[in-house]
């Protein structure tokens, strides 16, 4: 799966989910770090790029969600110091749905 993990998401996450086999695009490597870019923006990023968004900013994206489910996919997360876990978590939930693109899907800490 292509996804695009926002600034605040953990790159240790990252680290696994691509250890799995995901394409994880991060906000750092895209050049969008540390320059106070709002979600909204960071949201239209992933949909241009056709990438599901991955981030642990729950309440926010679910409100962009809500709002217009015109998008790739949002993957929101609870954080979870067991990065391991989390990914298998977020790479669990993905393959387990019928569809992602328009979908805002849960992962939580076990």
């Amino acid at each position: 799966m292509r996804f695009y993990a926002d600034e605040n998401f953990p790159l240790d996450t990252v680290i696994e989910l691509r250890r799995l086999g995901h394409d994880v695009l991060t906000m750092f490597e895209d050049g969008r770090a540390n320059k106070s870019i709002p979600d909204e923006s960071v949201l239209k990023r992933s949909i241009k790029l056709e990438r599901v968004l991955l981030t642990i900013n729950r309440l926010d994206f679910k409100r962009l969600h809500n709002a217009d489910s015109n998008h790739a996919g949002i993957v929101i997360c609870t954080f979870d110091p067991d990065f391991v876990n989390q990914a298998s978590c977020i790479d669990e939930v993905c393959r387990n749905s019928n569809k992602v693109e328009g979908t805002l899907l849960r992962t939580y800490r076990k």
